[in-house]
């Protein structure tokens, strides 16, 4: 049986860095910052949000559910928030969510390490380098561990050796050689003036 959807109509508003959000039923979802300005129609389903611009689908969110103890429950996707944060990224410490930011535990307790020991630009700078790593390359789960391994030997992350360390592989193509022929070989695959005169006898 089809489920069926509650329609709701939402505008994206906005934080103090121009992060876009938007609430549906009390629970704030974050969202691209493309979408910053727009209605968006909201499509209530119980697992999901599907969200639609101008009749197109854009964005497909996790339904979330309110918190037990009566606090604003919230479904933010990090990855909504890179591209900001790269241009402010001293922004981050301040964020009401910025917990909800961290996609693992280790992340968290990173933070906390390099809040205690550096500047907050220089913390800010190197979290937000970490998440955009974990985001863009595709290696939030193993930078998780190596980002574990750190903390336990007590060093912070070393943003360049870890970029280099999990940069994407680019394969390597391998080299082909074309020989081409004289085009003199090509005359012996081509009958002779003599075959033609001895088919025509035959003939």
């Amino acid at each position: 049986m089809l489920e069926r959807a509650k329609t709701v109509t939402t505008r994206l508003g906005y934080t103090a860095v121009e992060y876009a959000r938007f609430t549906v039923r009390a629970i704030l979802y974050s969202a691209p910052s493309r979408l910053i300005g727009h209605r968006l129609k909201v499509r209530l389903y119980s697992d999901r949000l599907d969200c639609y611009l101008s009749g197109a689908l854009v964005l497909t969110l996790a339904r979330g559910t309110r918190s037990p103890t009566g606090g604003r429950a919230r479904v933010i996707d990090y990855r909504h928030f890179i591209d900001e944060l790269k241009r402010k990224p001293q922004a981050f410490k301040g964020l009401v969510f910025r917990d909800a930011l961290f996609p693992r535990e280790a992340y968290r307790r990173t933070w906390e390490q390099l809040d205690a020991r550096l500047t907050q630009r220089q913390a800010c700078q190197t979290i937000v380098a970490l998440l955009e790593m974990a985001a863009r390359d595709g290696v939030e789960g193993v930078l998780a561990q190596r980002l574990d391994t750190l903390l336990a030997i007590g060093e912070l992350p070393d943003v360049k050796r870890l970029r280099e360390e999990f940069a994407p592989r680019k394969a390597a193509v391998p080299t082909v050689t074309v020989e081409i022929p004289p085009a003199s070989r090509y005359d012996a695959l081509l009958p002779s003036k003599q075959d033609n005169e001895l088919e025509e006898v035959v003939a």
